[in-house]
Parts: C-alpha cells; structure tokens; sequence
C-alpha cells in the first residue's frame, strides 16, 4: 500500500452498504452484501482522478485486514478483489465458498 494511504482510516458506511477510503474531495469504495459474520465483496471503483494512484489496492488491504479483524469470512465476487487476491494468497484464510 502507497505510505500516503496507512493514514486514512476505513469506513464501514453500513447505510450504503460499502466499506469507503476518502482521500482529499474523492471517496474510493467496495460494494459489500452482508449476512451474519458473512460479506460479500461485490465491486470496487476508484474515482478517475485516482486511478493508477493505488487507492483501489489499499482499499482492498485496509478491507481485508478489517474483514479478519473482526471474524467475517469473505466471498470475493469483485474481479479486482479477485485479482488482488491472486497475488496475495495469504488472504485465501478468510475466503468463504459462493453459495
């Protein structure tokens, strides 16, 4: 994660349903669906004026190290979650099925 990123706290915005990272006037976020210690990561999208600039990845971090933190499983339906999870397969420990 980009050091300019460790600062900025997560939101868990339960209202939209959606875990936030606000950086300046632009909020990057996850789509999230969530059943007893269960979530579903749906979609993650980044504002244009922030992509490439790695809030998208530390968003995935902070969300993961959150879902742990606090006993959720995960099922990762967001292609970019996926991806990440691909190149950090540590994270596959709290990876639920799809049902």
């Amino acid at each position: 994660m980009n050091e300019e990123y460790l600062n900025v706290p997560l939101i868990k915005n339960g209202d939209k349903n959606r875990f936030e990272l606000i950086t300046g006037d632009y909020t990057t976020f996850i789509e999230f669906k969530e059943r007893s210690k269960k979530i579903w990561l749906i979609h993650t999208e980044a504002p244009e004026e922030l992509k490439g600039k790695g809030t998208a990845t530390a968003i995935v971090e902070k969300t993961l190290a959150y879902l742990e933190e606090h006993g959720y499983r995960m099922v990762p339906l967001c292609p970019f979650v996926g991806a990440y999870l691909k190149r950090h397969p540590e994270w596959n420990r709290i990876v639920d099925v799809i049902d």
